[in-house]
């Protein structure tokens, strides 16, 4: 079977180590999440909300390069930023009437090619469309969070 034809199941499990710091495993890997120092933390790791741009960095980066192979661009190096504003009011229960992710977020990504601009252009658009995690992030995704005690 062709794995274009399957849907594919990721997971991660987790656990407190403290207030704000987590480790998570996933597959064969364990990463810490934390928060900075002045939010605090004791910042041994990126915070949830630099993950989940930095998650999708990585994933431009593979989308970026599929495509570009598939469209015979030949990519020499890739360079992505991303930045966005966060409100912590809702988090923190200040306030009920702001979302409490990120406002807006902007991707800017450079790519080394000797592509033409309307290729470029091309490809961007692509990219967009196809990102896993973008999808994600620009689209509401159902979730259910359920909490239950620890046998």
């Amino acid at each position: 079977m062709n794995v274009a034809d399957q849907i594919e199941r990721f997971a991660v499990s987790a656990e407190s180590e403290s207030e704000t710091k987590t480790a998570v495993q996933a597959r064969d890997f364990e990463f810490i999440v934390d928060e900075p120092a002045a939010l605090g933390g004791s910042n041994d790791g990126p915070n949830p909300v630099e993950y989940l741009i930095g998650a999708w960095a990585g994933c431009l980066n593979v989308v970026v390069h599929t495509v570009a192979e598939e469209r015979g661009i030949d990519v020499d190096s890739v360079e992505i930023e991303i930045q966005g504003d966060l409100d912590p009011r809702k988090f923190l229960g200040a306030a009920e009437d702001i979302r409490a992710g990120y406002q807006e977020l902007e991707a800017k990504i450079e790519v080394e090619s000797d592509a033409d601009e309307e290729a470029l252009d091309a490809l961007g658009v692509a990219v967009e469309e196809r990102c896993p995690v973008g999808d994600n992030i620009g689209n509401p995704t159902p979730t259910n969070v359920a909490i239950e005690p620890i046998n």
